[in-house]
């Protein structure tokens, strides 16, 4: 059966392996830019992104057609390849083998982009390991959490 409406908004956290800070700022937007054609030709939407040194946080509304596996996989696999091809980092650059998927409701999609897009300031006062617990935290037990 074909699925003619939907609404599979999904904030996803890729983690570069060891949580090295790979991500220089000077190649942060092409990363970006990338990434979003990447989602883009998967018949998916992205609205936000924000590429850290160690860390990438996007929000995507995704085809049915596509799980979130598949789509962060192919995300994965293309962007490290893009970002070794053109010597962005200086060490080879890889993601952590596991990534996060979190499910976010229509009427939270603005929040979790000014979320997403203020990370620079979010980042000075707390560190990816703190921010990520309170996600955890956040998306399984479903507390409010700061914007």
């Amino acid at each position: 059966m074909r699925i003619e409406y939907h609404n599979l908004y999904t904030h996803f956290i890729l983690i570069t392996q060891n949580r090295y800070p790979y991500i220089l700022e000077e190649s942060r937007i092409r990363i970006e830019k990338y990434i979003t054609g990447i989602v883009n030709n998967m018949n998916s939407r992205l609205y936000a992104i924000y590429a850290n040194p160690e860390h990438v946080h996007f929000l995507v509304s995704r085809s049915p057609k596509i799980s979130e596996e598949e789509l962060i996989i192919r995300v994965a696999n293309s962007s490290s390849d893009f970002i070794n091809e053109n010597k962005l980092t200086k060490d080879k650059f890889l993601w952590q083998q596991s990534a996060s998927a979190f499910s976010v409701s229509k009427s939270d999609v603005d929040k979790v982009c000014k979320y997403i897009l203020n990370q620079p300031e979010h980042h000075k006062k707390k560190t990816f390991e703190d921010e990520y617990k309170e996600l955890i935290k956040f998306y399984q037990k479903t507390l409010k959490w700061d914007v």
